[in-house]
């Protein structure tokens, strides 16, 4: 091997690369360091109101009906502690959980929001109902004593790992013990 190719354009810039790799590499690891351990706790408020139960017919379940709750809520909280240098965006979603004889974990998203940095960091939301219907695979919703409702969110980061947390506090609410006549509103 001649002596020259040592100092050739490819190998020095082979070089420089490796190089910028290497730093590169360490600088995303020590981003990821800096943020790991911060407290990504925050508080919401929930109000849940106007609860009606109505039974539809869903031919997935094994009886053919189901139990289609309706209410409306409005949710207030401040994420904007949340947000760091190594936050890229927040995906906000709001779950209610409850248990049955036949299910023991039940968990239906009713609500949910993609935060970036540079939006609005304070969610006040004033929703007349759900963006996501909260029905059970069966009839066990009516006179159902707790229904709670959690706010969770995922910190999608610049460099590290997706970190999944739930907001401090829940509500929990009772279902009706009766349904309600008539065909649920369509939405817009």
């Amino acid at each position: 091997m001649p002596a020259d190719s040592m100092h050739s354009l490819y190998a020095r810039a082979n070089a420089i690369f490796a190089f910028m790799l290497w730093v590169l590499s360490a600088v995303t690891f020590a981003c990821f360091l800096s943020t790991l351990f911060l407290n990504y706790n925050t508080n919401f408020h929930l109000d849940v109101s106007n609860v009606k139960l109505r039974r539809v017919n869903d031919y997935a379940s094994e009886s053919g009906v189901a139990d289609l709750a309706a209410f409306d809520f409005s949710l207030k909280a401040d994420v904007s502690s949340l947000f760091n240098w190594n936050v890229k965006q927040l995906f906000v979603y709001l779950v209610a959980e409850y248990a049955t004889e036949k299910n023991p974990v039940n968990q239906v998203v009713i609500w949910d929001r993609i935060l970036h940095r540079n939006t609005r960091v304070v969610i006040d939301e004033r929703i007349g109902t759900p963006k996501y219907h909260l029905m059970d695979d069966g009839t066990s919703l009516k006179d159902h004593k707790n229904v709670t409702f959690v706010l969770r969110y995922n910190v999608v980061p610049n460099a590290g790992y997706l970190r999944l947390a739930q907001a401090e506090g829940q509500i929990q609410i009772e279902m009706p013990d009766s349904y309600t006549a008539g065909k649920p509103a369509r939405r817009a």
